[in-house]
């Protein structure tokens, strides 16, 4: 798994802490511990850091894909 780059790495933010996250391995950890004392850590998949806390996360990748794609769609007149 290769690093995420440093300018990719200097703007993204833990959404729980708000604290700069640093690669540890396959993984994205924040640099504060949250209000459990547990720094959060998000997974990398395909490159992409998956930045939703756990509890979301899991709803969102077991929702079905033709969902993600509801939206209205808008079309040029």
């Amino acid at each position: 798994m290769p690093n995420l780059s440093p300018e990719l790495l200097s703007v993204l933010r833990c959404p729980v802490t708000g604290s700069a996250l640093v690669q540890e391995g396959e993984e994205l950890v924040a640099t504060t511990a949250d209000a459990t004392g547990a720094k959060p850590r998000y997974r990398i998949e395909d490159g992409i850091p998956l930045l939703l806390p756990p509890e979301l996360l899991s709803t969102a990748t077991s929702a079905p894909s033709d969902q993600h794609d509801a939206g209205p769609r808008h079309t040029a007149e």
